[in-house]
């Protein structure tokens, strides 16, 4: 009996119901189809009524889910055009030297991945016979974002190809000797192959959907056209795991990225197993996907399920197909016949008939080998569809087999990702099922041959007939032939030197105020690509919002609640800063895509990324790694840095360390600049070396990060000091003596050396004063803009003494015949300027703000520390104590009367 209090189906719904009679036919409807034929018939019924629905632009939620079959029908597939024969053999050839490189490589110990390629081959050999656009086409051509593990089948393509040799694939992963093949796609380490680093794993599928939204903007500002790129990004199922993977499908969605391509590969394994063991991934990410916006093609059976599926009329297969989970998915891959009979088969007697219809090897064909992702012609038209489909971008979820032709011992097995090497009995089992013409007898004493059809051969004219028609090689990465870019005014760099007299101006202030100068520039100001995390007003950017504008592909379709403020919020279509919202990761990716264009389209731009100090290297070290990898150039912007000059903040937001961790990548330029001058004069030294005429034998591929500070301090004009830009450069010059500061010490007072980053550098300035007004002691200051650049150098110089040259280290040089010890500062832990201090002849001695941050004012976190003013002062006492330059009592005095 009905509850006559329970709330009816109409009241949970706010619209009003204009016609319940109509509605009250459709329930009775649905309810007259699910007696007679069943709920399977009614759900079915409801999909297809909703997905027409949708497709016909009616305004209702998507179905997120579809059935586990193919999205694109057998009868709807496209004809493959070329010689699917002549491909057949090409992919038989690829699989060979794949399998047959890593397992000689083996007994290097070196490892390598077999199975991921032997899965995904027919996916990348798809695209490049048909889809993927060379370098030589027209524009920019494609940009490969190929899966990592995948990376030995590519190397055997540009061996069939004739773009790698024989000794080469010996040299996987023996890359000292300087002819060898790095792991993965590694551009640093081979820069006319691999465009895109694509492990660590997560960091390929983030990056490509920012660079296919970068070739947007672009197109959009008029730099170029990129709009016959597409951006296609090759991932495994199990790689959808790491949260950078899936961190920006609503941008492309949102942004209607339909230069964009996903392919993931479904072999339904991860590294140890099951990618989802007791469920299915495929229907996961097609959910995920779909909710974000994306379109979603399937493309999981191969073309011996087509019998399966005619004689499913009750749809029991298919409701079956859903109900197995991955796992069993798997176990079906190594099992016989009348195992797959009972267990799939068995459960349901529509099943239990069909298998009656099937013979043995049926069923075999179908569990063992026949999936979407192994078939030229169902990759074929999931690629088609993908491509031609306007609006949004797509996923393509093709379902493989992972260790697919490699032999019972690897396909589908959990433990085929570490599994190195195939025996000769294997890869003879592999020869035979794939029909290559070797001999026993070219298995010398036990090793597997490689295999080449010959250069002037049928396959091998194909496969360059078919790159040539696409554009060339790929993958492949240029560096076009493009002029430096010319030098911005020394105007907007000069303007630093006179100082800012009484007036207050922080660091950071200080770099954005160049920024909106160099901006202006006739040459080079449009190549300039500001990129913010949501902090914009934080940093004193926002009077660049109206005079750039913000990036946005739709423009404003909205007034601003600013409108009539002169720094409004000014979005626009060709706007050139990108303001990310709150995501470091989505903005590196930016940075990254941003850094390589001279590389990707020939078109050199100039990021900078400026973002909290702390939420830079500590969060985002991986991109920072990438980008080195990806040969990025530009400026990174630690704003906010330091670890006491952040009030309030707390633990968290407090930077001791970030210098710290950037010393640690050979690509990035670390530097802490403690005046307005010193960041002008790096920024100007940056453009020149990555963008402008570099010296003989110096590596442009590299990018610079500054620290600056919110400490609005006096900016100092620079001093007239001989040699003042290479010490800025070179990480360390002489600010001032204790002199030349209007100091005046008693004649032989002790002496020592101050050094500073930063913001540090105003505290030493401060204890100069006091030592010389109370303790009588003479201090030098010397500004250290880069403890890294100071070490690197003195690396360097240890590596040239082991080659028997003789060279001395910049710091000594700059330090030779300073008097007394040396006493380092920093807002940094004091590893930071411990980097330098086996190098200096001086007696060392340093301070820094080690431990956790924590909130209070500046002048409180710094006495906790120990690197105020005052704490300067008793250490450098204590030092010369040491020495017996001043009485041991002088320490103790300070001590208690500073309040230490």
């Amino acid at each position: 009996m009905t509850d006559p209090n329970a709330i009816q189906p109409s009241e949970l719904d706010q619209l009003p119901d204009r016609d319940p009679e109509e509605t009250a036919e459709w329930q009775a409807s649905l309810d007259a189809v699910t007696k007679a034929a069943g709920p399977h018939r009614a759900a079915y019924l409801m999909r297809r009524t909703l997905e027409r629905a949708e497709g016909a632009g009616i305004a209702l939620p998507k179905l997120l889910e579809t059935d586990y079959v193919n999205s694109i029908p057998t009868s709807a597939e496209p004809a493959v055009p070329g010689d699917e024969a002549m491909e057949q053999r090409i992919t038989a050839w690829n699989r060979w030297n794949a399998a047959a490189m890593v397992t000689r490589g083996s007994k290097y110990g070196v490892g390598g991945h077999i199975a991921t390629f032997a899965s995904a081959a027919w996916l990348y050999e798809t695209g490049f016979n048909h889809f993927f656009k060379g370098k030589e086409a027209d524009g920019s051509g494609d940009q490969l974002y190929i899966q990592g593990h995948a990376s030995p089948g590519i190397y055997a393509r540009a061996f069939l190809d004739g773009r790698l040799n024989e000794e080469q694939l010996d040299n996987f992963r023996r890359e000292a000797g300087g002819n060898g093949l790095p792991s993965y796609p590694h551009p640093r380490r081979l820069p006319w192959l691999w465009e895109f680093p694509t492990v660590s794993m997560g960091l390929g599928p983030l990056s490509a959907i920012y660079q296919a939204r970068f070739n947007r903007y672009l197109t959009n500002r008029n730099i170029k056209d990129t709009s016959a790129s597409h951006v296609w990004a090759f991932l495994g199922d199990g790689e959808m795991d790491e949260p950078e993977s899936t961190a920006a499908l609503a941008l492309a969605a949102r942004e209607e990225l339909d230069n964009l391509t996903f392919v993931i590969n479904c072999n339904l394994q991860r590294l140890d197993g099951p990618v989802r063991a007791n469920f299915k991934i495929v229907q996961e990410l097609e959910a995920q996907f779909r909710g974000a916006g994306w379109n979603v093609v399937k493309t999981l059976w191969g073309t011996a399920w087509d019998e399966l599926f005619q004689l499913d009329t009750t749809g029991a297969l298919v409701r079956r197909l859903r109900q197995v989970p991955d796992a069993q998915i798997q176990t079906y891959q190594t099992r016989d016949a009348a195992y797959i009979r009972q267990d799939f088969f068995g459960g349901d007697p529509a099943l239990v008939e069909m298998a009656k219809l099937l013979s043995d090897d049926k069923i075999l064909e179908c569990f063992h080998l026949s999936r979407g992702g192994h078939e030229s012609r169902k990759v074929f038209a999931a690629y088609k569809a993908a491509v031609e489909h306007k609006g949004a971008p797509t996923v393509i979820l093709a379902q493989t087999v992972k260790g697919h032709t490699l032999g019972e011992g690897f396909a589908s097995k959990n433990a085929n990702h570490q599994m190195k090497k195939l025996s000769v009995d294997e890869f003879k089992n592999m020869r035979d099922l794939l029909e290559l013409p070797i001999k026993d007898s070219d298995f010398v004493d036990g090793v597997v041959p490689y295999g080449h059809p010959g250069a002037d051969s049928p396959e091998v004219r194909y496969l360059q007939e078919r790159r040539a028609a696409l554009g060339g090689p790929a993958p492949a990465r240029r560096v076009h032939p493009v002029a430096p870019l010319p030098a911005p005014a020394d105007k907007a760099f000069a303007s630093f030197d006179k100082g800012s007299g009484s007036q207050n101006v922080a660091t950071t202030m200080a770099f954005v105020r160049l920024v909106k100068d160099l901006v202006r520039d006739k040459e080079t100001g449009k190549r300039w690509v500001p990129i913010v995390p949501d902090e914009a007003r934080t940093f004193g950017m926002e009077s660049l919002f109206p005079s750039l504008g913000i990036y946005s592909p739709k423009g404003q379709t909205y007034e601003p609640v600013d409108r009539d403020q002169l720094m409004y919020y000014k979005e626009a279509k060709n706007g050139q800063i990108l303001n990310e919202g709150i995501t470091e990761a989505g903005s590196m990716a930016d940075f990254i895509a941003a850094s390589t264009s001279y590389a990707t389209h020939g078109e050199a731009m100039i990021p900078f990324y400026i973002f909290y100090s702390m939420f830079g290297w500590q969060r985002t070290a991986d991109q920072m790694w990438q980008l080195g990898d990806q040969l990025g150039r530009g400026f990174l912007v630690g704003a906010t840095a330091g670890r006491t000059t952040l009030t309030g903040e707390g633990l968290q937001h407090a930077d001791g360390h970030s210098p710290v961790i950037a010393a640690t990548n050979p690509a990035a330029l670390s530097y802490d600049p403690a005046f307005a001058y010193e960041v002008a004069t790096i920024v100007k030294e940056g453009l020149r070396r990555m963008y402008g005429e570099a010296a003989p034998g110096e590596d442009q591929n590299v990018f610079y990060y500054l620290t600056v500070y919110n400490e609005p301090m006096p900016q100092p004009a620079k001093p007239s000091v001989q040699g003042i830009d290479e010490g800025i450069v070179k990480g360390l010059y002489r600010f001032n003596t204790a002199e030349s500061a209007g100091i005046t010490p008693p004649a032989n007072a002790p002496r020592i050396q101050l050094l500073g980053s930063g913001t540090a550098i105003h505290w030493a300035l401060k204890a100069q004063a006091l030592l010389a007004e109370e303790w009588g002691v003479a201090a030098d200051v010397w500004s250290a803009t880069s403890w890294s650049e100071l070490r690197r150098d003195a690396l360097e110089a240890d590596e040239a003494l082991l080659r028997g040259e003789e060279r001395v280290p910049f710091v000594r040089q700059a330090l030779q015949g300073a008097d007394g010890p040396v006493l380092a500062v920093s807002d940094y832990m004091r590893q930071v300027p411990d980097q330098i201090a086996q190098w200096v002849e001086q007696d060392w001695s340093s301070l820094g703000a080690d431990g956790f941050g924590l909130s209070d004012t500046r002048e409180a976190a710094r006495r906790h520390f120990g690197v105020d003013a005052e704490s300067i002062v008793v250490a450098a006492l204590a030092q010369l104590a040491g020495r017996g330059e001043v009485q041991a009592t002088a320490v103790k005095e300070a001590r208690e009367k500073y309040g230490l």
